[in-house]
C-alpha cells in the first residue's frame, strides 16, 4: 500500500507521534521537514519523522497537515537517527526530542534561512579615538573600524565584549551597521601555534588514523595540552573538507576556548549555547547545517545540531555533570556524542584530566582507546598537594594560620593565589544568638543564605528572596549573627588580612552582568588581581600562569554526602582546582584544608593521584553493584499536597510488580533528600539492574500504564534514565 500517513512529532509532553494526512493538493512532505498541523483548537509546528501506509485512527478522524515549512529536510538522516534512538533510550516524549532540540525560531515556525552577515563601519560624524580616553572599550572599537568595515564575527574574535560599546556608539550615530559584503572571511589571519610534544603528536596521529568510527579517551593531566591535541586533530579533519563538533560543559565559563579556536580557524568557527540571542543561535545552527561553518563549539544541546560533512566530535571535560540535562528531555550529551559518532561513522575524542568512572571502565573494556598525556606541556610541572589539619586551629573565618602564612609568602614573591570554596554568598546560615532562631525558606526544606552585599536572604534552591531582617523572627532580639562562610565572606576576610593586595571574587553573584566573567578573568591574566576567590566556576579549564598557590578551604564537604558519586566528584574537583596552579615557570603548591586528615579518600588522592584513586573506586563500585557496573532509572514525583507524590509512586510500584520486573530491583518509594522544594513535596523511586535490557523492557511496558494512573494528572513526574544525581 502507498505510504500516505505522516508521522509527526509535536512539541507536547506526550510519549507518542501523531498521524496526519498529507497537505491537500501537495506532495508527501519528506521526513525531516517541519509542517504546520492542527492540534486541538490551535495550530502547532511539528516535524515529520516517518511515513506510514495506515493509521490506528479511522479516515474521518484524521486531519490534513496545513503547510510544509521547509522545501528540503531540516535534519539530515544521521541526526534523525540519533534523535530516534535518544527518544527510545531515554523514553522521552518524541515532540520534546525532535522539535524541542531545534533553535527557538525554528520551533516557532520561522524560515530556516541564514541571516546576511553584518559588519560595522564609522560614520562621517565619528570623533577621534583620543576623545574617548575615559571609555577604553569604545575607543578600541573606533580604532578597529578606522581601516574600514569589519564583520561582526571578526569583532567577536578580536574584541570580545564589543557589543555594548557598539550600541552606545551607534546611539550617538558615530558607527553604523551594514551588510558584510564578503569582508568576513578575508579578515582572518591564522595565528602561529606551538609544536606538539611526542605524547601530543602520538595522540593526534592515533585520532587521524581512524577509518570511520572510533572512540578515544584522552586522559591528560591538567596543563598537558589537551586543547592543542583537539586543534591539531581538527586541522586534519578540515584539510579533508569535513567539519568538527566540539562540546564544552559551559561555554560561558571558558571564553578562552572560543578565543583559541577562533585564533586558529577564524570565521570558520561558530558557537552555539544558551547565552546567545535567538537570532544568533539560529545563525550558528544554520551555518553548521549548510557547511559554511566548519567548526561548531557548543554546550550539550549542540550534540543534536546538523553538520553537512561531519568528520570529528570532541567532548572536552567529558566528566563534567553539566553534560546531563536535568529537566525536560533528560539526556547525557557525552553519551549522545559517542552514539552520534557511531551513527555518522566518525571518530570521537573524550578529553579530561579526571575521567568519569564510566569512561575509564569503557577504556579498560576496550570500547574506548585510551590516549595518555602524563606530563604538562612545556616546562610546567604538576603542583604538590598537601593536607592541612585545621583541627584546634584559630581560624580567620575558613582560612587557617598555615594557609594565611603561605598566601603571604607567595604574595611577597609577586605571585598570584587562588582560594576555592564551592559555596557562594556571605554565610549559609543567619542565627539568633539569643534563642537560636534561623530563617528558613517557606517553600523549601532549606535555610536562607545571607548575601550581605545585596542586603538580602536568598534561597539557593528556589531563588526566593527576602529583605535582611534586623530583629529575630522568634524573640525579637537584635542579635543575628552569620554562621559559616561563603565566597563573599572569604573575600571580606582576605581584604582585611591583606589590605595592600587586590582580592577578586569570581562566582555566580559577582558575574551576573553580561561580560563580567570575561572582565574578571582578563584582570587575573593581566596581573590586576593578587588573590582570586571563587567557586567551581574557576575549576574548568582556565589558564592562570602566575597562580602558584591554591588553597581548598573546605575539602570535607564531599566526604560524607549520601550520593554514591560524591567521592568521585570530590576527587575531580580537587584535581581540577589544583590544575589551575603552577602552569607557568614557577612550581605550584596546593593546600587542602580538612578536619579529617586521616580520611582514606584524601590519602588515596595524595598517594596515588586521581588515576590510583579512580582504580580503587571502580573496584568498590563493582563490589557494590553501582554504575558503571549496573544501570539506573529514577522516577521522580512532586505534588502540592504532602502525600500525593508518595501515593503516586506507591501506585507505580504496584503496577511494576503486576507487570513483572525480573532482573530489576525497585528501591523505594522514599521522600527526596530535600522533601520540599519550591513549594512542592517530592519523592522518588529508584530502578536498578545489572543489565540494560531488562530495565528498558520494564520501562517500555510500564510507562504507558503509568500515564493512565488517576494520580498521574495530579502530580508532576519525570523519568531520568542514567541519572547523574540520585539524591
Amino acid at each position: 500500500m502507498p505510504r500516505t500517513i505522516l508521522k509527526v512529532a509535536v512539541d507536547v509532553p506526550l510519549r507518542r507521534l501523531f498521524d496526519y494526512l498529507p497537505i491537500l493538493d501537495a506532495g508527501l512532505p519528506p521526513v525531516g521537514v517541519r509542517v504546520r498541523v492542527p492540534f486541538g483548537r490551535r495550530n502547532q509546528v511539528g516535524l515529520v519523522v516517518g511515513h506510514a501506509s495506515h493509521s490506528e485512527l479511522s479516515q474521518p478522524q484524521l486531519r490534513h497537515a496545513e503547510e510544509s515549512l521547509d522545501a528540503t529536510p531540516l535534519l539530515p538522516p544521521g541526526v534523525l537517527e540519533l534523535l530516534r534512538r535518544a527518544a527510545d533510550y531515554y523514553h522521552g516524549a518524541p515532540g520534546e526530542v525532535f522539535v524541542g532540540t531545534l533553535p527557538g525560531p525554528l520551533r516557532a515556525g520561522r524560515p530556516a534561512q541564514l541571516r546576511t552577515p553584518k559588519a560595522w563601519q564609522l560614520t562621517l560624524t565619528a570623533p577621534s579615538v583620543d576623545s574617548l580616553r575615559r571609555a577604553p572599550r569604545q575607543a578600541a572599537l573606533l580604532q578597529f573600524l578606522e581601516a574600514g568595515p569589519v564583520a561582526e564575527s571578526v569583532l567577536d574574535q578580536a574584541l570580545p565584549g564589543w557589543r555594548p560599546a557598539a550600541r552606545i556608539l551607534a546611539g550617538k550615530e558615530w558607527i553604523s551597521r551594514v551588510a558584510a559584503r564578503g569582508v568576513e572571511a578575508a579578515c582572518h589571519v591564522a595565528q602561529p601555534h606551538p609544536d606538539l610534544n611526542p605524547a601530543q603528536a602520538e595522540a593526534v596521529a592515533a585520532i587521524g588514523a581512524a577509518d570511520g568510527y572510533a572512540a578515544y579517551l584522552l586522559d591528560g593531566v591538567t596543563g598537558s595540552g589537551k586543547t592543542e591535541v583537539y586543534l591539531a586533530a581538527i586541522e586534519q579533519v578540515l584539510a579533508q573538507g569535513r567539519q568538527a563538533l566540539v562540546l564544552v560543559p559551559e561555554i560561558s565559563l571558558t571564553p578562552q576556548t572560543e578565543a583559541r579556536f577562533r585564533a586558529r580557524f577564524g570565521a570558520a568557527v561558530v558557537v552555539l549555547h544558551s547565552g546567545l540571542a535567538d537570532g544568533e543561535r539560529l545563525a550558528a545552527w544554520l551555518a553548521a547545517a549548510s557547511g559554511r561553518a566548519t567548526v561548531l563549539i557548543g554546550t550539550r544541546s549542540a550534540v543534536f545540531a546538523p553538520l553537512a560533512r561531519p568528520g570529528l566530535i570532541v567532548v572536552d571535560e567529558e566528566h563534567d555533570s553539566s553534560y546531563k540535562q536535568q529537566d525536560g528531555f533528560r539526556y547525557h550529551a557525552r553519551d549522545m556524542a559517542v552514539l552520534r559518532a557511531r551513527i555518522e561513522g566518525v571518530p570521537v575524542v573524550l578529553g579530561s584530566a579526571t575521567p568519569s568512572l564510566e569512561s575509564l571502565a569503557h577504556g579498560r573494556s576496550g570500547h574506548y582507546r585510551t590516549l595518555h598525556l602524563r606530563e604538562r606541556a612545556g616546562t610546567a610541572r604538576l603542583p604538590r598537594l598537601e593536607l592541612l589539619d585545621v583541627r584546634h586551629q584559630r581560624m580567620a573565618g575558613l582560612v587557617s594560620p598555615a594557609l594565611i602564612a603561605a598566601v603571604r609568602e607567595e604574595l611577597a614573591r609577586g605571585q598570584q593565589v587562588m582560594l576555592f570554596l564551592n559555596r557562594r554568598g556571605y554565610a549559609p546560615v543567619l542565627l539568633c544568638h539569643a534563642c537560636g532562631w534561623v530563617p528558613k525558606c517557606d517553600r523549601c526544606d532549606a535555610h536562607y543564605t545571607l548575601h550581605r552585599g545585596r542586603q538580602l536572604l536568598l534561597c539557593h534552591h528556589c531563588a526566593r528572596e527576602r529583605p535582611l531582617p534586623t530583629n529575630c523572627g522568634g524573640c525579637g532580639v537584635r542579635e543575628l549573627i552569620p554562621v559559616g562562610a561563603g565566597t563573599e565572606r572569604i573575600e571580606a576576610d582576605l581584604t582585611a588580612l591583606f589590605p595592600d593586595h587586590r582580592v577578586l571574587r569570581v562566582d555566580r553573584d559577582s558575574t551576573r552582568r553580561r561580560g563580567a566573567l570575561d572582565e574578571h578573568l582578563s584582570a587575573v591574566r593581566d596581573g590586576h588581581a593578587d588573590i582570586l576567590v571563587g567557586t567551581q566556576m574557576l575549576a574548568k579549564g582556565h589558564h592562570f600562569p602566575a597562580v602558584t598557590l591554591v588553597g581548598i578551604l573546605d575539602a570535607d564537604q564531599g566526604l560524607f554526602a549520601a550520593d554514591f558519586r560524591a567521592t568521585e566528584r570530590l576527587a575531580q574537583v580537587i584535581h581540577q582546582v589544583a590544575g589551575r596552579c603552577g602552569r607557568g615557570e614557577q612550581p605550584g603548591r596546593v593546600l587542602i584544608q580538612t578536619h579529617q586528615p586521616q580520611h582514606p579518600v584524601l590519602h588515596a588522592l595524595l598517594r596515588g593521584g586521581y588515576s590510583g584513586f579512580a582504580s580503587a573506586l571502580l573496584i568498590e563500585r563493582e563490589a557494590a553493584g553501582w554504575p558503571p557496573y549496573s544501570h539506573l532509572a529514577l522516577l521522580r514525583a512532586e505534588s502540592i499536597k504532602p502525600q500525593d507524590a508518595q501515593r503516586f509512586l506507591g501506585a507505580t510500584l504496584s503496577l511494576a510488580q503486576t507487570l513483572g520486573h525480573s532482573g530489576v530491583d525497585l528501591l523505594g518509594p522514599v521522600p527526596a533528600p530535600m522533601p520540599k522544594r519550591a513549594g512542592r513535596y517530592r519523592a522518588q523511586l529508584l530502578l536498578q539492574a545489572p543489565r540494560r535490557a531488562p530495565l528498558h523492557a520494564l520501562l517500555r511496558a510500564w510507562l504507558p500504564e503509568l500515564e493512565q494512573l488517576p494520580l498521574a494528572r495530579r502530580v508532576r513526574w519525570s523519568l531520568d534514565v542514567d541519572p547523574a544525581d540520585i539524591y
